[in-house]
């Protein structure tokens, strides 16, 4: 058998000896999920640990510190199926202090490996395997790229083995949907390092989801993979490396940006961008006047459009919220007021929204749209009251019903007394054949029929 050094600085540290091969040529990165089988000895034969005697084969996560190193550094270039034997040197195994008992000072180990199975590594957020990596050339540095990282990337998407899209494409990561790139590949993107080159398996969840993609010829709930490079990445600005001119100067490009997309009706996107107006300057201190007046002026605006952006969306619990935010600064904001009265509105509160639109009148009278608002509360408080008085009509009908219903089934079920005294017998017959005279002599007080058919108790 070919013996390989297949230590990183080829000094002879680990040794691999292949005993049977495996299938395929991929072999697992790291991060991958493998499966193995293991029997440890000293070089003497003596035997010290396996996984084998107890039937459980090892799980662990490739190159994450989980083994010794010459384990991580074998086990990544096995092949599914292989079976290899592997000598590590003291210092890509136990080093010199060794692992008592069984283990002493700097002692050299083999190992033979049974590659059994591997997963790709999952980056999914829900770790259920929705999104999953295969690295094919490892990046440079640990660096990952963080949110507002401008990308330089290489996309090949692929579906049935066929390519369906092969583009050079540079964004910011949270744009990314603007850019056509599907929301595994974003996510995947935080994961890699510069230079990387994986191959990404998506499946419908975070791809073209239930309405697949006509252009693509991709049909819905379809797994899809990608090929993806990421060449280079500038890492965002972060706000607490700039003094308060450049924050602001900061805010005030994302409101522009903000107003480029909601323009487009990418409203998702310009609320992204009016909440870093708000991270920017949220909690800056800022003592000189002008600079004081201009930041709040970009803060109110940046809530105002999220109210406005939200109401796009149907988010009304939201965009209510943005009101208040701005009428904690500006309790008279007209703007604010009647987005909110809008929000109350949509959340079926005429009631609460008519206070909003009044108080824009107290502030500018001649304000005609909030007076049609007002218009538009009173009738829906309106229809809602008569609304809620058929409502109750019915209710305390079916109530009636149901308290008439009990009324008879209680009377039905209630013993009939006059066929528990008299039975079904007539005047001209009673029990045992006596006549009506011996019977009543027999029992006292039983109720009579009077002459005119009614009963009444009669002493005897």
């Amino acid at each position: 058998m070919t013996v390989i050094d297949i230590s990183p600085k080829k000094d002879g540290g680990v040794l691999k000896e292949i005993i049977k091969e495996g299938i395929g040529d991929e072999t697992p990165a790291p991060g991958t999920n493998v499966i193995i089988h293991y029997t440890g000895t000293l070089l003497n034969g003596t035997k010290f640990d396996s996984s084998r005697d107890r039937n459980r084969p090892l799980k662990f996560e490739l190159k994450k510190g989980m083994v010794i190193e010459g384990l991580d550094i074998g086990v990544a270039t096995m092949k599914k199926g292989e079976i290899a034997l592997f000598t590590c040197a003291p210092e890509y195994a136990y080093g010199k202090m060794g692992n008592r008992p069984k283990i002493s000072l700097n002692t050299t180990l083999k190992f033979e490996i049974e590659m059994i199975d591997w997963k790709r590594e999952d980056l999914s957020p829900d770790r259920d395997g929705s999104i999953t990596r295969y690295r094919i050339t490892q990046g440079k540095g640990y660096t990952n790229p963080q949110e507002n990282a401008l990308v330089n990337v290489h996309l090949t998407g692929m579906y049935n083995n066929k390519i369906f899209e092969d583009r050079d494409v540079q964004f910011s990561l949270e744009e990314a949907e603007l850019f056509g790139v599907i929301p595994g590949v974003k996510k995947a993107l935080y994961h890699f390092t510069s230079g990387e080159i994986s191959r990404l398996k998506i499946k419908s969840k975070y791809a073209f989801k239930d309405t697949g993609n006509s252009e693509f010829n991709i049909p819905p709930n379809a797994t899809v993979e990608y090929i993806v490079e990421l060449k280079s990445f500038e890492k965002a600005v972060q706000s607490w490396t700039l003094n308060t001119n450049e924050k602001i100067e900061q805010a005030k490009i994302f409101k522009e940006r903000g107003t480029t997309y909601f323009k487009a009706n990418k409203y998702s996107f310009a609320i992204t961008m009016y909440q870093k107006v708000i991270s920017y300057l949220k909690y800056e201190d800022i003592l000189e006047e002008d600079l004081k007046k201009e930041e709040n002026n970009l803060i109110l605006s940046a809530y105002l459009n999220l109210a406005l952006c939200y109401l796009k969306l149907d988010q009304y619990v939201e965009a209510k919220n943005s009101c208040n935010k701005v009428l904690e600064l500006s309790p008279q904001n007209e703007k604010a007021l009647y987005r909110r009265g809008q929000a109350y509105l949509a959340l079926a509160s005429p009631e609460i929204a008519i206070q909003d639109f009044q108080e824009i009148l107290k502030i500018k009278p001649e304000n005609t749209a909030a007076t049609n608002q007002i218009g538009v509360c009173n009738d829906l408080i309106k229809k809602q009251l008569v609304k809620e008085k058929t409502l109750y009509a019915n209710m305390f009908d079916k109530f009636a019903r149901v308290d008439k219903q009990k009324e008879e089934k209680q009377l039905q079920e209630q013993p009939d007394v006059m066929n528990e005294t008299l039975g079904e017998w007539g005047q001209e017959e009673r029990p045992g054949g006596r006549d009506a005279t011996a019977f009543e002599k027999e029992n006292p007080n039983i109720l009579m029929l009077n002459a005119n058919g009614t009963g009444e108790f009669q002493d005897m």
